[in-house]
């Protein structure tokens, strides 16, 4: 963007300050940064309880997570399921379902990744890598499609359905970590029979970028696919009607959508990119293997739910959401810094906290924000209709035909500048 135009535009935004009044501009632009500080101050609040010093805490929390290239390499790895989640919660979100399984999703693209490189250990690696993530990406996908299908044809509540398929993740995956895919090597004989694969093969592991460090291939991958779908949600057929459907289902089937294929794929995509972070866990960790304590955060860590957070605090933009999971993933990995110096009672468990009060800042600021902007949907869908849209004709496909508009409602198109975009 050019020097004028970003003059132009800082012009603008204090204008509508100035006309508006600062409550629009807040809700806009503030609500995120406002919910973060919010819960750092009640986490110091906490820390004072607790008998501590907030300051020590929290700068043993920027020290273990920024401070220096092991902490840093720590955080970009920590960050790539939390990336990869957080995509999938962006497609889901924006066709207006919501994905509670990722957890689920994560462990059957492990396992799926798993079993594919036990399967076919003697490939080369530049064939087996892609494979095994595409397996997992495939799992977690039909995963997903499971609940995606049973909401958009038969309107079961998606939440309940992937709270209820991760309870069957878990129990698939304590059945075959502890019997078919189980470690039977002359090893681990000796110290009885744990719930883990044998060392999977060195041409399935993702290959280190910075020598000296653990810094592997899966960094690269989630990053790139943040791009894809952003391209993917912004710039393509498909991505349009995700949104669309997500702004009003009916008038989407009124211009010739086929509402419930679409409510089904964003489901499905949403899976599928848990089930990739679910592989990149396996190839891209120490132990290059499998392993489980019988729960499913023994395996994901969490990440299934953290992602959702990680989406929510990026604005539901796959863009923003890169930066968002390098700086959660930092708040994980710096929280154990944080529990060593801290040396209290429960430390381990005020990251969590903080976290879950991140969670309830940004839904409430969140409800503040849509509510804010309620009166401006109806004319978005005006002009869904009658500019983006015409109906269609008797004997036309059932999806209807897309057509060339002049310009793009104004309520659908991205930002300039790639600042995040406000939430219908």
């Amino acid at each position: 963007m050019s020097r004028p135009q970003s003059a132009s535009r800082a012009s603008d935004v204090l204008a509508g300050v100035l006309s508006g009044g600062w409550r629009p501009f807040f809700l806009r632009w503030l609500t995120l940064p406002a919910a973060a500080v919010a819960a750092l101050v009640i986490g110091a609040a906490i820390i004072l309880v607790m008998g501590a010093n907030p300051l020590t805490g929290y700068n043993a929390l920027l020290s273990g997570a920024f401070g220096g290239s092991y902490a840093l390499t720590t955080t970009a790895i920590k960050a790539v399921p939390l990336l990869l989640v957080g995509v999938g919660i962006c497609i889901a979100f924006r066709a207006n379902v919501l994905n509670i399984g990722g957890e689920g999703q994560i462990v059957v693209g492990g396992l799926a990744g798993a079993a594919t490189a036990i399967a076919l250990p003697n490939l080369p690696a530049f064939v087996l890598i892609p494979l095994v993530l595409l397996a997992g990406f495939v799992a977690g996908g039909i995963w997903g499609a499971i609940p995606g299908v049973f909401k958009a044809y038969r309107n079961v509540n998606e939440v309940l359905s992937t709270i209820m398929l991760n309870l069957v993740a878990v129990q698939l995956m304590n059945y075959l970590l502890a019997g078919p895919m189980i470690d039977k090597s002359e090893s681990f004989k000796v110290v009885g029979r744990i719930p883990q694969t044998k060392l999977l093969s060195p041409s399935s592991w993702l290959p280190i970028i910075v020598p000296g460090t653990q810094l592997h291939l899966g960094v690269v991958i989630a990053v790139l696919v943040a791009v894809a779908v952003y391209v993917l949600l912004r710039r393509t057929g498909f991505g349009f009607r995700i949104r669309a459907v997500g702004l009003s289902p009916e008038a989407s089937n009124y211009a010739g959508m086929r509402v419930k294929r679409t409510t089904a794929m964003a489901l499905t995509l949403s899976g599928a990119m848990c089930g990739l972070a679910g592989a990149i866990l396996v190839f891209g960790s120490i132990s290059h293997r499998m392993v489980t304590d019988g729960s499913l955060t023994g395996f994901t860590g969490s990440d299934g739910y953290y992602g959702i957070v990680v989406a929510l605090f990026g604005g539901l933009n796959p863009l923003w959401t890169i930066l968002s999971a390098f700086l959660f993933g930092g708040l994980l990995a710096g929280g154990v810094s944080m529990g060593i110096a801290l040396n209290v009672p429960y430390s381990s468990d005020l990251v969590t906290t903080i976290v879950g009060l991140v969670v309830c800042f940004v839904v409430s600021l969140d409800a503040m924000r849509h509510r804010s902007s309620l009166q401006t949907g109806p004319g978005v869908m005006r002009q869904l209709l009658t500019r983006r849209w015409q109906q269609p004709a008797a004997g036309s496909p059932a999806d209807g035909q897309l057509q060339q508009p002049a310009a793009e409602p104004a309520a659908l198109q991205p930002p300039d500048d790639g600042a995040r975009e406000v939430l219908p």
